[in-house]
């Protein structure tokens, strides 16, 4: 019997945590805002500037490899930002879901990431550096940025920010996204 506790005990300290449930409630889109509006402060503190050109990003000096602990996305001025353990070290721009497949608000986890992916729902489209955020397949990925909303829902980022972003999160970092100045401006 004592065996048979001892490997249970031990089985169980070898699973990792589930991560977090997706949370879009009310107070998850509001706590999502208040992120937004700090990470924007917190860019203009770390880099000295308020916005980006399309496809450019920046990581801070020295924290290229640190581990990120959290990513909050501004669906309203179309920017992403990596925080490790509290401190912006990163930002980048962003292409989210369009007007017909808006970006999910609220408070996410990572719940799976690959290297390739290719979308199951359209037209088997690349998806380099996958991180699956929802059940619904909305994910952060590599992609075109063309300056404006343009996906089916998911968050391109410029493909060298995914991939080095891939390599310092893992299953379970949480990923925030926000709109608190409304929907960013469509193509014309």
């Amino acid at each position: 019997m004592r065996t048979w506790v001892l490997a249970l005990a031990l089985l169980s300290a070898a699973v990792p945590a589930l991560p977090a449930a997706a949370d879009n409630s009310a107070a998850a889109i509001q706590t999502a805002d208040t992120a937004v509006r700090q990470a924007r402060a917190d860019m203009l503190a770390t880099f000295g500037q308020a916005s980006l050109r399309n496809g450019q990003h920046r990581w801070k000096e020295g924290r290229g490899s640190s581990p990120v602990s959290r990513v909050v996305l501004d669906l309203s001025r179309q920017l992403a930002f990596a925080y490790s353990d509290g401190e912006l070290i990163a930002v980048s721009t962003l292409s989210s879901g369009d007007a017909d497949h808006l970006s999910p608000l609220g408070v996410f986890p990572i719940l799976e990431k690959k290297r390739y992916h290719r979308s199951i729902k359209y037209d088997n489209a690349p998806m380099p550096w996958m991180q699956r955020i929802n059940e619904y397949g909305v994910a952060l990925h590599g992609g075109n940025l063309p300056g404006y909303p343009a996906s089916h829902g998911c968050v391109r980022l410029p493909n060298a920010f995914a991939a080095k972003l891939f390599a310092v999160t893992r299953i379970g970092t949480e990923v925030v996204i926000g709109e608190p100045d409304g929907p960013p401006v469509a193509k014309a």
